[in-house]
């Protein structure tokens, strides 16, 4: 069964969201409030892109006919608000032999009691889960690709250990501007860079 999600928007290769050359995600809609959030414009519930799995599942196998991709990254938004979804295409990616890495303001506790309809789903085809709200007194400048101390890596397969954390990285920020000249961003926000 193929499930609708709500998406902000898509990135068919990123060096910037996660190890390698990555597919990404970024889904509308959050219920924390965390100061600070990068991904502010994301957090109001309400229709972006609405797109079935199986039409995202397209595009995914498409970008890996297209990039040597590595994995597929959720972001949001709050991704675990669409665990069906997001769990279809995780296994899709697991079938493409594609890591998958999941960001969520909730804790792995809180998302392994199954509070959300197919946590379970999507957890069992996560490899690297990171977890906790963003708290901005505490900016994290030695980890990659978390922004603040108290967020946490989980590596729920082998597929990764921990020295991906803290591996020097050649990019951490991209810019893309489209045929309309409108730019678009992703990766660490430059404000959590002490330097």
């Amino acid at each position: 069964m193929m499930h609708w999600l709500n998406i902000s928007h898509i990135v068919e290769a990123t060096e910037a969201e996660g190890p390698g050359l990555r597919f990404v995600i970024w889904v509308q809609g959050c219920l924390k409030r965390c100061k600070g959030c990068c991904n502010g414009e994301l957090l109001k519930i309400k229709p972006a892109h609405l797109m079935r799995s199986n039409e995202i599942i397209q595009l995914l196998k498409n970008a890996t006919e297209k990039y040597p991709l590595e994995g597929l990254t959720f972001l949001g938004g709050e991704p675990f608000l669409q665990a069906e979804g997001l769990a279809d295409i995780a296994e899709a990616a697991h079938n493409l032999n594609l890591s998958v890495m999941v960001f969520s303001g909730y804790e792995y506790t809180e998302l392994s009691e199954n509070k959300f309809s197919g946590s379970k789903r999507l957890l069992n085809s996560t490899d690297l889960l990171i977890d906790g709200e963003f708290d901005n007194t505490q900016i994290e400048t030695t980890r990659n690709w978390v922004g603040s101390t108290n967020q946490k890596f989980h590596y729920l397969t082998n597929r990764y250990s921990d020295e991906i954390e803290t591996q020097e990285l050649s990019v951490t920020n991209e810019w893309r501007v489209d045929s309309c000249n409108n730019i678009q961003s992703n990766g660490l926000p430059i404000k959590f860079y002490p330097y």
